[in-house]
């Protein structure tokens, strides 16, 4: 049996044409021991026992249990196999997807025996599987997946896809230490990774600030005389004409308290699944409009590395942060400069320039134009950008009628209660690119208690 898992295995390699770096394929045993014979970790583990009083045999078990946690068991054919094949059907049933690439010719240049890291900006937990799935002919990634996903069966799935567990603002040196040599040994070995240097989903819409933890464990990989490599920095960046968690995310940021458990929210993701496994049966269920994926120029670390202060990798971590900052602000403007403007986002800041709650539709089908007009004038990535404006209208109305968001009245287009919100989301994924003019509200509670606005009326066509 293991000769024809082995054989299936290689036969799947081949059919995607899949850049697989050897070191994932190890045993995790090679990978732990490599990790408890490390001298770093082997300081950090002194230093803990020293610091907490605990005999070095426990500390020791206790890096077990975080090499444990972090390193995955990478399987091929539960990656392609499973994973694509669930993938596939899944983001097809929900979205059209759409790939586009700033410098193609420059990715297809990046030396193959080099490390790839796809920098990503994080909108939805649909991000790992959009990615990896638009990447899955011609290389796999490696994610750096968060703690929401330490829970069963998530945890063995995306351990067997070859995901590494990060937990967020856990700031014990012994753990840290572990994950840094982790990094360090993928890196050296030539292992594709995926991280989100915004550290996690954005709430309001717009990029968020970069972390630095896992782009300095990356970079200072250079240091080591041994590794000859380059490692490329590939900006991604993805934006959706609905995310699904576009909610529960604002209701978070709106108040803190608001935020839901562990089981309330496995209630809403059960809740939604099942909702619409019944429409999917009763051939209701409808897409969600657009998933686009756009890559940016890659930038070589070694290139950047000339142009910065000399050693500025060696220094203390406290003296290279405000460095690799720069480096990392950079990439966030990258990415940003790639962002896919989808017809969403575009029609949701049309009817925010407005400023007010009825709009002449022919008035907002010119400050679309006009805005696209704009977009295409900085280069931006318009999913779309030659198509007539009243099919993209077409294809966002749809989506903001669905959501209840919007209603028609005659020739007008009308704002619902508790709508802006949302609309802001979607608008601020392109803010930075588009500034938008006229009175901006910002998130506030109050926004759900608006009763001059029209309500949605069960009787009309348009809001059934």
């Amino acid at each position: 049996m293991r000769g024809w898992f082995r054989r299936r295995a290689l036969r799947t390699v081949h059919q995607f044409r899949t850049r697989l770096a050897r070191y994932q394929l190890q045993q995790r045993g090679h990978v732990r021991a490599a990790l408890l014979q490390d001298p770093v970790v082997t300081a950090a583990i002194a230093a803990h026992a020293r610091t907490t009083g605990l005999p070095e045999d426990r500390v020791r078990l206790q890096v077990d249990a975080y090499i444990a946690e972090i390193v995955p068991h990478f399987n091929v054919l539960s990656y392609y196999q499973i994973g694509y094949n669930l993938a596939k059907l899944l983001i097809n049933l929900l979205y059209k997807v759409s790939v586009d690439y700033q410098d193609e010719a420059a990715l297809e240049r990046i030396p193959k025996q080099d490390v790839v890291v796809y920098l990503i900006n994080h909108r939805s937990n649909a991000d790992y599987v959009v990615v990896a799935y638009v990447l899955a002919y011609g290389v796999h990634v490696s994610y750096a997946v968060g703690e929401w996903a330490r829970a069963w069966p998530l945890e063995y799935v995306f351990k067997s896809f070859g995901a590494y567990f990060v937990r967020r603002r856990f700031r014990e040196p012994l753990y840290h230490a572990v994950l840094e040599r982790y990094v360090r040994l993928i890196t050296r070995n030539g292992v594709t990774q995926g991280i989100f240097p915004e550290g996690g989903l954005t709430r309001d819409g717009r990029l968020r600030s970069p972390k630095l933890g896992l782009l300095d464990y990356i970079l200072t990989t250079l240091n080591d005389p041994t590794f000859t490599r380059d490692i490329w920095l590939v900006p991604v960046a993805i934006n959706y004409d609905r995310v699904l968690e576009d909610r529960s995310l604002i209701r978070e940021l709106v108040d803190q308290g608001r935020r839901p458990g562990r089981i309330a929210q496995l209630a809403t993701v059960t809740g939604y699944i099942t909702r619409n496994l019944a429409r999917l049966v009763t051939g209701r269920l409808k897409r969600y409009g657009r998933a686009a994926v756009n890559f940016g120029t890659p930038r070589s670390a070694r290139a950047w590395l000339a142009t910065a202060p000399p050693g500025v990798l060696a220094w203390p971590k406290e003296r290279r942060l405000p460095e690799l900052e720069r480096l990392a602000q950079e990439a966030m403007t990258r990415i940003g400069a790639v962002i896919p403007v989808t017809p969403v986002p575009l029609a949701a800041a049309a009817l925010l320039s407005f400023g007010q709650t009825m709009i002449p539709r022919p008035a907002l089908l010119e400050r679309m134009d006009q805005l696209r007009d704009r977009l295409l004038e900085v280069n931006a990535k318009v999913v779309r950008g030659g198509a007539r404006i009243e099919d993209v209208w077409d294809r966002a109305w749809r989506m903001l009628r669905l959501r209840r968001l919007v209603v028609s009245d005659g020739d007008s287009v009308v704002v619902l209660p508790r709508a802006r919100p949302l609309l802001e989301y979607y608008a601020n994924s392109i803010a930075h690119l588009l500034p938008i003019r006229g009175p901006r509200v910002p998130f506030h509670k109050t926004h759900e208690l608006e009763t001059e606005l029209p309500q949605l009326r069960k009787t009309s066509r348009d809001g059934a």
